[in-house]
C-alpha cells in the first residue's frame, strides 16, 4: 500500500503532515479501509500516482489534466485559504529580484525559472498569464523545485519565476533570507482549481475523501496553522480538465 503527500512535505512542517496522515489513517481505519500507518517517502512520484497500491496522493493539476486523468480517481482537494482565491484554488506568485525595476513583459522575454514541465504553477500558470498578456516568452531555466526557482532568481541565474502561493508562504516562514531577496511583482488568476488529492481506479473515492474530511476536521489548531490547511474541499474534475494547456507543451 502507497499513501504520498509530497507537494508541500518540507521538512519544517514534515511532523504535522505525518499527524495529518496520522489522522487519515485512523479515519479510513474507521471505514474499514486499509491503509499505510505512515507516509511513503523516497519513490518515484509517476510510478506512485498510477500504482494500484494507491491509497491517497497528492498530485499537481497540470500532471493530473494531461497524464493521470482517466487512470486515476480524482478523491478531493485541500483548501490552503489563500487570500482572494476561493476554497480549493489557488495562484502563483510571480517573482522577481527584491531591488528589480524592469517590468514583467521584459522579464518573462528574458529567463523564466520553472521547477519542471510538467508543473501547473511553476511553469503552465505563467505561460498562460504571458500569453494572455500577449508577452512572448524567453529562456526557461529549470530547476527541479519551487524552492531551486526562487534561488535561481535571487542569484541571478533566472529573472522572474512563478512560486506556488502556499510553496511562497513556505518559503517566507522558513527561508527568510532567501524570501528578503526576492520580490512578489504580481500573481496569476486566482482561479486554478488546487493540487488534487487522487487515489487508485479500484477504490472507493467517495469513502476516502470523507475520511479526509474527518482528519482535517479533527486536525489540531497549531497544526492547522503550520500546515495553512483550511479544509477539504469537491472541486469537479472538468474544472481541472478546462485549464488551458500551455502551447508550448
Amino acid at each position: 500500500m502507497i499513501a504520498i503527500l509530497p507537494m508541500y512535505d518540507w521538512e519544517e512542517v514534515r511532523e504535522a503532515t505525518d499527524r495529518l496522515w496520522g489522522l487519515i489513517h485512523d479515519a479510513l481505519d474507521a471505514r474499514a479501509i486499509a491503509a499505510p500507518r505512515t507516509l511513503t517517502r523516497g519513490v518515484d512520484m509517476w510510478q506512485a500516482w498510477q500504482s494500484p497500491d494507491l491509497v491517497l496522493g497528492q498530485t499537481c493539476g497540470f500532471p493530473f489534466r494531461t497524464r493521470l486523468h482517466g487512470k486515476v480517481r480524482l478523491v478531493g482537494t485541500p483548501d490552503y485559504q489563500l487570500p482572494g482565491a476561493a476554497p480549493g484554488y489557488y495562484y502563483s506568485q510571480l517573482v522577481g529580484r527584491a531591488d528589480e525595476t524592469r517590468d514583467m513583459a521584459e522579464l518573462f522575454g528574458l529567463r523564466l525559472a520553472a521547477n519542471g514541465t510538467d508543473s501547473q504553477s511553476g511553469w503552465a500558470a505563467p505561460l498562460n498569464h504571458a500569453a494572455g498578456k500577449g508577452w512572448p516568452v524567453g529562456k526557461t531555466v529549470l530547476t527541479g523545485a519551487h524552492v531551486e526557482s526562487a534561488r535561481a532568481v535571487a542569484e541571478g541565474r533566472a529573472d522572474i519565476a512563478a512560486l506556488d502561493a502556499v510553496t511562497w508562504r513556505l518559503i517566507t516562514a522558513h527561508r527568510p533570507e532567501l524570501a528578503g531577496r526576492l520580490r512578489v511583482l504580481g500573481r496569476t488568476e486566482p482561479a486554478t482549481p488546487g493540487l488534487p488529492y487522487i487515489t487508485a481506479t479500484g477504490r472507493d473515492a467517495g469513502a476516502i475523501a470523507a475520511a479526509v474530511d474527518d482528519a482535517v476536521r479533527a486536525l489540531s489548531p497549531a497544526d492547522r496553522d503550520e500546515l495553512g490547511l483550511a479544509g477539504h474541499v469537491r472541486i469537479p474534475e472538468a474544472e481541472y480538465l478546462a485549464v488551458p494547456v500551455p502551447q508550448r507543451h
